[in-house]
């Protein structure tokens, strides 16, 4: 890459306008960008968040020299989305996104467009474009292919799960619009080879490459604290597809075993309703920044119960970061970072996942060990620095008119633990 460049970024959600992880890799890979003298220009929809969410976020927007914000934003946001998430257009907003994006630019990339043009927006600009699949929006109307908000779809019945959910039809699905929109997309890149899979399983036939997302950094690890009691903790969003729900039965019949819940979402008062008078169950509400990773460190395990297919999961990362062992159910690409770093345990059952809860409420060696295995992974694998030279090295092709070669995927650290490794394979065995 000689000279800087200059990219589009289109997303629904961007922060502090925004639910999660999608969100957060975007900015991450803007700063990256930007701090390396790189212009990125971002097109999100701020309408999006405040009509589905009712109220302003709490944070502020980006302040870096190199990024500049454009909000699609109207006087009627409700008529506004409703028409694009229907229609598959950007209705009010086309004009300012042909502008936005008719621009000399270098790269138009983008990311979840459900909200921020829909299909259609994928046809506007005339410069090299990616799209990142950070979800299932591409083969399915609700983003997750968790079916009636049950369970992962197994079996298509597209039309009866929105009503479920009380969306919408999405008319435009019932035509050409995405073919012909995807079209004019250079390579779709996919953070796990499972969500890769599943889309072709839905009958998406358009080149997808494997680009795994970065944690936040790369930080000098800090003593683990002697947390008192011992935890494992669960982050991310109170909702049922994450199966927070299915924990607390299994907490509740062990109650040596604490169980520390950071996050907020639709089904916390639930959850609290479950978990009662439990001593062993906290609720710690939205936690963020030293605070959060100081939870992490301290943590006997960071425990993954999704119930959904995961694209990708920031959670596991950020533990590993912080060398804490992940037990993960062995659902989604939560398979593929658990085998690749080797770093925890997979888990099909409630028996399965309190055997290996117990080996680390008991064995501090094997707590060290899979907690260095996940860090020494992270390095290798899955630090900003590894994926940014990923990305360039994709957009250096795609800018030349290159062919784009598949992005290795990563490489297994060593055996797949199910649950662990036996103790007579461990290095310390018989000492």
């Amino acid at each position: 890459m000689t000279r800087p460049l200059r990219f589009a970024m289109v997303t629904t959600f961007y922060p502090p306008y925004h639910f999660g992880g999608d969100a957060i890799y975007l900015q991450r890979l803007c700063h990256e960008l930007a701090d390396r003298g790189h212009q990125v220009e971002v097109i999100h929809n701020p309408d999006a968040y405040r009509v589905l969410t009712g109220h302003e976020p709490a944070g502020q927007s980006d302040r870096h020299p190199n990024i500049t914000v454009h909000e699609l934003t109207g006087r009627s946001p409700l008529l506004s989305i409703l028409a694009m998430q229907q229609l598959g257009s950007p209705g009010i907003h086309a004009d300012r996104l042909r502008e936005l994006l008719g621009r000399d630019l270098d790269v138009i990339h983008y990311h979840n467009v459900s909200l921020a043009g829909g299909p259609r927006v994928l046809s506007y600009g005339t410069a090299p474009k990616l799209y990142t699949t950070h979800e299932y929006w591409l083969v399915c109307p609700t983003h997750v292919l968790f079916r009636f908000n049950r369970e992962a779809c197994t079996r298509r019945t597209c039309l009866a799960c929105q009503l479920s959910y009380r969306r919408p039809v999405q008319l435009w699905r019932y035509g050409n619009l995405l073919a012909e929109s995807c079209r004019q997309v250079a390579a779709f890149l996919t953070p796990s080879a499972f969500a890769a899979a599943k889309h072709q399983q839905h009958g998406f036939t358009f080149p997808m490459l494997h680009l795994p997302l970065p944690g936040a950094g790369t930080q000098r690890l800090e003593s683990r604290a002697r947390a008192a009691p011992p935890y494992f903790l669960y982050v991310g969003r109170l909702e049922r597809l994450k199966g927070v729900h299915t924990l607390l039965p299994l907490f509740l019949r062990h109650p040596e075993a604490q169980l520390w819940i950071v996050g907020t979402g639709s089904e916390e008062s639930r959850l609290r309703a479950l978990a009662g008078s439990a001593s062993n169950v906290h609720f710690l509400g939205w936690v963020g920044g030293d605070k959060l990773r100081a939870l992490y460190r301290d943590a006997l395990a960071v425990i993954v119960p999704s119930l959904c297919y995961e694209v990708l999961s920031l959670v596991p990362l950020e533990a590993f970061q912080q060398a804490t062992p992940v037990l993960a159910r062995d659902s989604g690409s939560l398979h593929e970072l658990i085998t690749v770093s080797g770093a925890g345990a997979l888990y099909h059952s409630d028996d399965q996942l309190w055997e290996a809860m117990s080996r680390l409420l008991n064995d501090a060696t094997l707590r060290d060990e899979l907690g260095q295995r996940g860090y020494q992974a992270y390095l290798d694998q899955w630090t900003p620095e590894v994926h940014l030279s990923r990305y360039l090295s994709l957009v250096d092709r795609l800018t030349h008119h290159q062919p784009l070669a598949e992005i290795a995927p990563p490489v297994a650290a060593g055996p797949a633990p199910g649950p662990y490794p036996s103790p007579e394979t461990r290095d310390d065995a018989g000492e």
